[in-house]
This record gives C-alpha cells, sequence and structure tokens, in this order.
C-alpha cells in the first residue's frame, strides 16, 4: 500500500502512519480532477509520485533514479483529504530539515482517551484540545526506516518524556502497536533508502 512510504509519530502520529493509513491504490481520474479545481495541485504531484513509487516496487528490477517529495506537496496532500488522520488529530502540517522531521499538530487528547479518565498526575497535561510540536529523526537505509522522537512540546511546553512514554503504552500503543517513541520498521516497495532533506524526503528504490 501507498501507505508506508513516509515516516513517523501521534505523529506520536507520523509521515510511517500516513502512509499505512493513506490510499491503497491510485485515485480516480475525478478526484483528481476535483482537488485540481479546489486549489490542491501539489497533491495531485503528491499522487503522482506515490503512484510511480508503488508501480515501481512491483517491478523485478526497480528504477533507481531517486524520487523526491517536497514538504510543500506533502503538506498539501494532508489538506486536500487524501487520507484521514488519526482519531483526536484536528491539524497536521511537516517541516523537515537534514535527518530530522517536525511535526506540528493541533491534537485533541480527550478523543484519542476516549473519555477515560485517569488520576495519574503523568497524564494530567494531556487533556483537552492544544497544539502539539513533534521532533524526531528520521532515516531509511537498507530497506529499514527508524524514527526517534527528540522532543515533544504541548502549546510551547515541553512534554517529560517519562510522561510522554506513559501516554504512547496506554492510548497509543493498543491501537497503533508499530508506532512509540523509538521505531524501526521495514520499508515498503522495495526502498532502499529514503533521506529527509531540507523541506523535501528522497526515496531510492532497488
Amino acid at each position: 500500500m501507498i501507505s508506508r512510504i513516509f515516516f513517523t509519530i501521534l505523529l506520536v502520529a507520523s509521515v510511517i502512519f500516513i502512509a499505512k493509513e493513506g490510499p491503497a491504490s491510485a485515485h480516480l481520474p475525478s478526484v483528481a480532477q476535483a482537488n485540481s479545481a479546489s486549489g490542491h495541485r501539489l497533491a495531485d504531484s503528491m499522487q503522482v509520485k506515490l503512484d510511480h513509487i508503488r508501480q515501481n516496487g512491483q517491478q523485478s528490477r526497480p528504477d533507481q533514479m531517486p524520487t523526491a517529495m517536497t514538504e510543500e506537496e506533502v503538506n498539501d496532500y494532508i489538506a486536500s483529504d487524501h487520507i484521514e488522520l488519526p482519531q483526536g488529530v484536528k491539524k497536521l502540517r511537516f517541516e523537515g530539515r537534514s535527518g530530522v522531521v517536525t511535526a506540528f499538530l493541533n491534537v485533541d487528547f480527550d478523543e484519542i482517551r476516549g473519555g477515560q479518565k485517569s488520576a495519574n498526575p503523568l497524564l494530567s497535561v494531556f487533556s483537552g484540545k492544544h497544539d502539539v510540536q513533534v521532533e524526531a529523526n528520521a532515516s531509511g537505509s537498507g530497506g529499514e526506516g527508524k524514527v526517534n522522537v527528540r522532543e515533544v512540546t504541548i502549546d510551547g511546553f515541553n512534554v517529560p518524556r517519562v510522561a510522554l512514554e506513559y501516554f504512547v503504552s496506554k492510548y497509543i500503543a493498543p491501537k497503533y502497536p508499530n508506532i512509540g517513541m523509538d521505531s524501526e520498521f521495514q520499508l515498503p516497495n522495495r526502498i532502499d533508502m529514503a533521506t529527509v532533506g531540507y523541506h523535501k524526503l528522497t526515496v531510492t528504490q532497488k
């Protein structure tokens, strides 16, 4: 599926979740036309590249010419409703620089927690709607991807790692077992290398 092409966390839900939960096949022409009409031309460009990666990965000897996806294409793809965001995530935007992905989210933690209450003080920060920023190292080589969360802030305040790990283990991992503070996974579609650069993601298939 197109789904596993990127990296991520909520982003912790991230760009692996997006690919993993994204559309499984090419969109119909009518959808692409609708996106163009609504101003999402970069999303259409992104779809073409994702389709190429999927189709190239089905070849016995894939074309090794790198495919580069810009930050603008990724974000327009998200904004155009090509994918369904994780439960509780209302907005999502990515920025990339050398080896680092930063996700900017608006999150409804009450929705993620499904109304569950907890007296644990470590979870007190995870309630209501907030702006969340997740910064993570992301890389892929030899067909294996790695994502390591460096820092998470909520409304500008740094979240202690022990509190974040507890929240992820209690509310995120049961739903998305492949997502955590430190994740390793096989890259799909015969992707050999995945490199986060300055405002772009470049993948090479082999």
